[in-house]
């Protein structure tokens, strides 16, 4: 019975173990797929996409189709699922960053169009930036130059997904401003001057919403960057969650600006009062030349020239004195030190006196002083001195001479101006990304640059939001949730569902086998019960009482030859020798019969 129970557990494992590999190599099969190879992302295509999944809960209205494109009403607008036509558009960087060494200042990183990690629906692509830790740039000229009219708004929107999230990089736009310095986009680096810069940024716990415009001074022409204040809420879950997110920047002639996130308003404000430095500089200054006079007293308080010190005012005197009341408890040793040199140290065989200096024994505690208040001097305990008084300071009182905090004086700014249409920026002939991230696959999408806000509104309603709507409405249910955490791929949850499964199976199957075996010996051990018939455990039992009666009867056999074969043995001896026999008999009688019953006891616990 043992040995069948290890077969079945030894089965029961091998079991367990083949499957497992079986279905390691299923779900890895079914995850890659048998023509599954890694993409040469430096050509740009894309060949293999999934099939499109079918809607939730039969809203047959998610489905997806590329926004439609009308020319007249955008200045740039690319959804990237035409390849061959988005590609057309952009061109990669050929340049090198200044003031670094040789080896890191190509723009190198990996630009390729193909369908997001999280396939939704298979002809929705995007652009990705492949590589991480190196820098990027790629860029597209406008269809026709944007030109800040006093009329109608700038709106900047597009998707970004970090489908890696971001600990440390950037994905913001930067708007190119015309010019000689923008028409060559092979040559667009770091220091390709730009109208706009707008996008999220993080690196550690540093979160930014950039909103960065260069203000042109209209009296001598220099560029000053003007930065937006943060806004009052961190954005962080961007950067965590790895799903697609909305960022549109609108910028009106009247000077305001709004910031959206997925249609929230998370920034807003104007351009005159919500930059940092602001757009129009003081119309005074301090004047350069103007010096502080020696003379000048500042001072508010100083200290009362006519008071004096207290003749009985004693600065020497200490802080703490000794108490003159304690005296030193009874048992005090003060012949003992409190330590010794340890008596059961001895010197080190390697102990050099020259090099290491005479040896020394380390201190231990006195064990003398360990039942004793103390050892060593006494001293009395210190406590304050009533007569403390301290150093001695004359009071405060106020300045008469106080002439107040000093400053220079004010000047007009020579280089003061007042500009009132910040808005009026420099044209815009080209939107680029120029970026370095620790991240990789960075999807960017439906970039778009309008002068309308309702077709922004209306390119997201056909993009942006049946995407977020079929992810939120996937994300409700908690297969889908799952599959989330996941990282959605199917030959894995497949396979962790199967691994709790097998060894569930296994253990039905051996509750099932145990229980059928036990009906078996219950109803054979019944059925003995009836008939009386001897079972395979009783054998060995009865062969060893026999054994046992057989010795039995050999001892006895040979202590009663010697009494009948003596002849010297009178009538009154044997009598004797009987009696004895027996005394002896029955003082055995009892422990052959508690022998037996124990024997019995086994085998009635061995049938049950």
């Amino acid at each position: 019975m043992a040995w069948k129970m290890g077969g079945n557990r030894a089965a029961t494992l091998a079991l367990l173990l083949a499957s497992s590999l079986l279905l390691l190599s299923a779900a890895k099969a079914a995850d890659l797929g048998p023509d599954s190879e890694s993409d040469d992302f430096e050509d740009g295509y894309v060949e293999d996409v999934q099939e499109e999944p079918t809607a939730i809960d039969g809203d047959e209205k998610l489905a997806y189709e590329s926004p439609v494109i009308d020319a007249k009403k955008f200045h740039f607008a690319d959804h990237f699922d035409d390849v061959e036509a988005s590609r057309k558009k952009w061109v990669l960087s050929q340049a090198k960053k200044d003031d670094i060494a040789e080896e890191i200042s190509k723009y190198d990183g990996i630009w390729n169009w193909e369908s997001p990690q999280r396939i939704v629906w298979a002809n929705d692509l995007g652009l990705v930036l492949k590589s991480k830790a190196k820098h990027a740039a790629i860029a597209a000229p406008l269809r026709q130059p944007f030109e800040f009219k006093s009329d109608k708004p700038l709106v900047v929107q597009y998707e970004v997904t970090l489908q890696e999230g971001q600990e440390c990089g950037g994905s913001y736009l930067k708007l190119l401003s015309a010019g000689k310095d923008t028409e060559q986009l092979k040559a667009f680096n770091d220091k390709t001057p730009y109208t706009i810069m707008f996008g999220p940024d993080k690196c550690g716990n540093d979160v930014k919403m950039h909103f960065i415009f260069r203000h042109v001074n209209p009296i001598n022409g220099t560029i000053t960057e003007k930065h937006c204040n943060k806004p009052k809420n961190r954005l962080e879950e961007p950067f965590k969650d790895k799903l697609p997110h909305l960022y549109q920047l609108v910028v009106r002639p009247d000077n305001s600006f709004e910031i959206r996130v997925d249609h929230k308003i998370i920034n807003e404000g104007s351009l005159l009062t919500d930059f940092k430095p602001p757009v129009n500089p003081p119309s005074e200054i301090d004047d350069p030349n103007d010096h502080k006079p020696e003379s000048w007293d500042e001072r508010e308080k100083i200290p009362d020239p006519t008071a004096h010190k207290p003749e009985d005012w004693d600065e020497d005197a200490p802080p703490q004195l000794p108490d003159t009341d304690a005296v030193m408890p009874n048992g005090w040793l003060e012949d003992e030190p409190d330590m010794i040199f340890d008596p059961t140290a001895t010197k080190p065989e390697d102990w050099d006196a020259e090099i290491d200096g005479e040896w020394e024994a380390p201190l231990v505690d006195n064990p003398v002083c360990e039942k004793a208040p103390g050892c060593g001097k006494w001293k009395a305990p210190l406590i304050p001195n009533p007569n403390y008084k301290g150093k001695w300071r004359a009071p405060m009182i106020e300045n008469p001479n106080y002439q107040g905090k000093w400053a220079p004086r004010k000047i007009v700014n020579p280089d003061f101006f007042e500009d009132l249409k910040p808005f009026q920026m420099t044209p815009i002939s080209a939107v680029g990304l120029e970026l370095w991230s620790m991240s990789s696959d960075i999807l960017f999408d439906n970039l778009i640059i309008t002068d309308d806000v309702e077709v922004a509104r209306d390119f997201a309603a056909n993009s942006f939001d049946i995407k977020r709507r079929y992810i939120d409405r996937e994300s409700k249910t908690f297969w889908h949730r799952l599959m989330r955490r996941m990282n959605y791929k199917p030959g894995w949850w497949a396979l962790y569902f199967l691994y709790l499964l097998i060894p569930a199976s296994c253990y039905v199957f051996y509750l099932y086998r145990r229980a059928k075996e036990d009906s078996a010996a219950k109803k054979a051990a019944a059925e003995a019960k009836k008939t009386d018939d001897p079972q395979p455990d009783d054998e060995p039992e009865a062969e060893e009482e026999e054994e046992s009666d057989e010795r039995a009867a050999g001892d006895s056999s040979k202590e009663s030859t010697p009494l009948s074969a003596s002849p010297k043995k009178n009538q009154k001896s044997d009598l004797d020798d009987n009696q004895e026999e027996t005394k002896a008999a029955e003082n055995q009688e009892p422990a052959q019969t508690e022998e037996s019953n124990t024997k019995t006891r086994k085998r009635q616990a061995r049938k049950e």
